[in-house]
Order: C-alpha cells, then sequence, then structure tokens
C-alpha cells in the first residue's frame, strides 16, 4: 500500500465560511474556523520551494508543542431530506435488491413514481458503458422532486475504479483509474448549505442499502427508522474517536475533537485509543478510526443511527474477505450501525478521500439524515462508497 501526505492541491479539509451563519452547538464550540487550505499532519513534507528555504532556521528553532485539538464552528445547514425527496432504485435481476427494495418503499413511504426499476449485472463493478446506461435512465425517469438515490442492492458498488454512490452524483472520473492517489475531483455538496441538491447543484447524493443478507437489510432499515426524533435524550449519546497505532491510517486523529460534553445535544465525545478500549462502549452514536481491521465489534452498543468507519484502502469492497483482509464496511453494518463508507480502490490516506469525523458528527446533530451527514463529510468522495439506511435521522425534530 503506498500513502502519501496531504497535497496542497484541491480543496480545503476547513470549511469556506463566508457571511453566513454559523451553528455553534454549545458554549463550548467557540473556536474560530480552521484557516483556509489543507490541514497537513506534521510528518508530511510540504515540498514547496518556500519550506526548503526555511528548513535551516526551523531546524534552530524551539519546537513547538501541537495545537490542542478543538471544535470546529459549521455552517448552519439545512435539511433534511425526507422519502418526498428520495428516489430508489431496485435491481430487477437480483433477488435481495428486489425484496429489500419492496421493503424500503413500504416500511419508508417512497413514491411509486420515484421508485424505478433497472435491469443491473450482480457483480462487484459496472463497467462504464453499463453505467452510462444505468445514469441515463435515472436522468430521463427520475422527476426533478428526486433530491437524493437510495440504491437496493450491495453489488454494484463500483463503476470500474469510481465508487457507484460518487459516480450517480458526480458523473465518472477517468482520471482516478490513471492515478488513484491522486486528488479527485472536489463535491460541491462538501460546502453545500441548502437541502435541494438536485435543484441547486444538479447532484443527487446517493447511498447503498447494502447487507449481506435480506434479513440483515431489513433490520438495518428498522434501525434506521427507529432512529427518527430520538435524540436528545436524557443519557448522553457517545461519539467515540479512537486513535490506534497504525500511523499510516491514523491521520485523522489530527482531526477529532477535544473529549468534552454537549450539553445542548446531549452528546460526549470520547477520545479513546485501539489499545485500551473499555470493555463495553455503551450508547454509540459515532465512531472513527484508522485500522485495516477492527476488532471487538460486539462490545459496542450502538444507538439506532449510528454511523461508523474506518480509514483503510479496500472498506468499501462489500465482499466479506478483501484484499489484505481488510474490514469491510458491512462489518460495521452487520454489527448495528446505521451507515457507514469505505472506498472501492486505493485512495491513499488523503484526508480529503475520508469522513472528516467533525463535520460528519455535527451535521447530523443538525438534524440531517444519515445520507446528508456523509456526504457533507467527504471532499473528494470519488472513490469512496456511502452504505446505510440513507433517512435516518437522530437529531431531527419531531415536527
Amino acid at each position: 500500500m503506498q500513502w502519501l501526505g496531504l497535497t496542497a492541491a484541491g480543496m480545503s479539509l476547513a470549511l469556506a465560511v463566508q457571511a453566513q451563519a454559523l451553528i455553534d452547538p454549545a458554549a463550548a464550540l467557540t473556536e474560530a474556523p480552521p484557516a483556509a487550505g489543507p490541514q497537513q499532519p506534521a510528518s508530511s513534507a510540504a515540498g514547496s520551494s518556500s519550506a526548503s528555504s526555511s528548513a535551516n532556521s526551523a531546524a534552530s528553532a524551539p519546537a513547538r508543542a501541537a495545537p490542542a485539538p478543538s471544535w470546529l464552528r459549521l455552517l448552519k445547514l439545512q435539511g433534511r431530506l425526507t422519502a418526498a425527496d428520495l428516489g430508489l432504485l431496485i435491481n430487477s435481476k437480483d433477488p435481495y435488491s428486489v425484496a429489500v427494495g419492496e421493503y424500503y418503499a413500504r416500511r419508508r413511504g417512497i413514491p411509486e413514481a420515484q421508485i424505478l426499476r433497472v435491469q443491473l449485472p450482480v457483480r462487484a463493478s459496472l463497467s462504464l458503458p453499463e453505467f452510462e446506461a444505468l445514469q441515463a435512465t435515472v436522468r430521463q425517469r427520475m422527476g426533478p422532486q428526486v433530491q437524493g438515490l437510495a440504491l437496493a442492492w450491495t453489488q454494484p458498488y463500483a463503476v470500474e475504479c469510481n465508487s457507484i454512490t460518487s459516480a450517480l452524483a458526480l458523473g465518472f472520473q477517468p482520471e482516478i483509474c490513471k492515478q488513484s492517489c491522486a486528488p479527485s475531483r472536489p463535491s460541491p455538496y462538501f460546502n453545500y448549505s441548502g437541502r435541494k441538491p438536485f435543484s441547486d447543484l444538479g447532484l443527487r447524493p446517493s447511498m447503498l442499502l447494502a447487507a449481506r443478507s435480506v434479513e440483515s437489510a431489513q433490520a438495518l432499515i428498522e434501525r434506521g427508522i427507529a432512529a427518527d426524533h430520538s435524540l436528545p435524550s436524557f443519557v448522553p449519546a457517545q461519539a467515540y474517536f479512537v486513535s490506534t497505532p497504525d500511523a499510516a491510517r491514523s491521520v485523522r486523529s489530527v482531526l477529532f475533537p477535544p473529549a468534552s460534553s454537549i450539553r445542548a445535544l446531549g452528546l460526549e465525545a470520547r477520545r479513546e485509543s485501539s489499545e485500551a478500549l473499555p470493555a463495553r462502549l455503551p450508547r454509540a452514536l459515532l465512531m472513527v478510526t484508522g485500522l485495516a481491521r477492527v476488532e471487538g465489534l460486539d462490545r459496542i452498543d450502538w444507538l439506532p443511527g449510528a454511523l461508523a468507519d474506518h480509514l483503510t484502502s479496500f472498506g468499501g469492497l462489500l465482499e466479506r474477505n478483501s484484499p489484505q483482509e481488510q474490514m469491510s464496511a458491512l462489518d460495521w453494518l452487520e454489527s448495528g450501525a446505521t451507515a457507514s463508507y469505505g472506498t472501492v480502490s486505493e485512495p491513499c490516506n488523503h484526508l480529503q478521500k475520508f469522513p472528516h469525523p467533525q463535520i460528519l458528527l455535527l451535521s447530523y446533530a443538525q438534524g440531517l439524515s444519515a445520507l446528508e451527514a456523509y456526504w457533507h463529510s467527504v471532499a473528494w468522495p470519488g472513490q469512496g462508497v456511502f452504505v446505510g439506511e440513507p433517512l435516518a435521522a437522530p437529531f431531527a425534530p419531531p415536527f
């Protein structure tokens, strides 16, 4: 596996805060937004001439302590997408897709006019011509009211080296297949604050209703439904930010917030180490970490609507055994999480290609759906597949 430091190209991991309202969910969240430009871990080489010219003086200067972790102040986001905004794709050639799609349509009340039945091969990846035919059908037959998509299948999850969820939303990116470790196309949804992405941006964020069996998918759907309007509650929900000794995959630790309570949201942020996890992890709403495989998933007590992902190369290969024995994003769902994310081709460890931990949590806490929160958190999603129950919204107001 090849890993890279952060690049100066592409979109900043910090939100481009302009003259827009900010969400400040608790008095503790008073830090200014991060400066524009990619955030680099200390071990990353800048590679610029100015950096080279200052090397000698920097070497003689006293070492500065790493900045203390802080919370972002996030743009106020509008939302949320509901069944009235969602299109549902069912693959008529896949018995799993038919059973899960019909169950989802019934349980979530997806309008019949927004259900599209297609015929796709049941395999991991579509060829480009196969995808282009699918994309044309979606464009022709999904009405303008459809703002997002649920794909009721587990395979196909890729289009050559792109993820299918990204390709449907942003278009196929052939340049990724030439150099998968290079920066990929920025997502306009990352800095978007509205609630009508197709109307405003011409894209529909998409998520796979993926699982390893029809029964698991039905349980996933029920968790999503149970999540709606369930938070905050009297007992705080827990967000676990787990560092690991795997340095290459733990680059997101620079984005972890401080251990703290956000009383207004009924949330507690907990910074943990994978080498010293408690025997039980109660009331888990979020877990982000970086390991090829995450052990001990049975110790996590997931709340309905929980989000979880791990930063590794092939978490988006939705088979039981992926290359180099890397864990699949489906393992999170099988253990009781409600949505996840993983990459389908070697991304290297660009932070922009993985969910930003704070943006993911704070977007969700504003009442958005799992589909919206995950899409808001990934700046370069071309290689990443979003999986889970799209409409889960634990912080959505009941009325």
